[in-house]
C-alpha cells in the first residue's frame, strides 16, 4: 500500500512519535499550528472517516482513549481534536488521522467557514 502514514507507522519514513500503543500511533505534525499539534492515527488502515463501520470503529475509541493519555503527558488539559473528511476539507493524508491541538487558547471563528455572523 501506498499509504503515507502506513509508511510512518512501519518506521519507513521518520517521524517524532510521542505514543504507541496496540492500535494507535502518534507523531508530531510537521508542519504544526498549535504548540501542541499531534497526529493520531489508528494502526490499521481506514481511508477517512466515511469508511468507519461496525467492524473498525472500535478503532475510533482507542484514539479517542489515547488522545488524553497524550494531552495530559504532554502538559495540555485543554485541546482540540479535528478530522478533516475528504478533498473539500482539507483532507490530505487518505488514512484516517486526527490533529489533536492545544498549548494556547482556542476561540471559534465563524469566518473561517466563510460566515459573517
Amino acid at each position: 500500500m501506498d499509504c503515507l502514514f502506513c509508511k510512518i507507522i512501519d518506521g519507513e519514513i521518520p517521524s517524532t512519535k510521542v505514543y504507541e500503543d496496540e492500535y494507535v500511533y502518534a507523531f508530531k505534525d510537521i508542519a504544526p499550528i498549535a504548540p501542541m499539534h499531534i497526529l493520531i492515527i489508528p494502526k490499521a488502515h481506514i481511508a477517512s472517516a466515511n469508511d468507519i463501520n461496525a467492524e473498525n470503529s472500535s478503532l475510533v475509541a482507542k484514539v479517542f482513549e489515547a488522545a488524553g493519555k497524550i494531552a495530559k503527558e504532554q502538559g495540555c488539559e485543554s485541546y482540540r481534536i479535528i478530522n478533516n473528511c475528504g478533498d473539500d476539507a482539507g483532507q490530505t493524508v487518505k488514512h484516517l488521522h486526527f490533529h489533536l491541538l492545544g498549548g494556547v487558547k482556542m476561540g471559534w471563528r465563524p469566518e473561517s467557514l466563510g460566515r459573517t455572523e
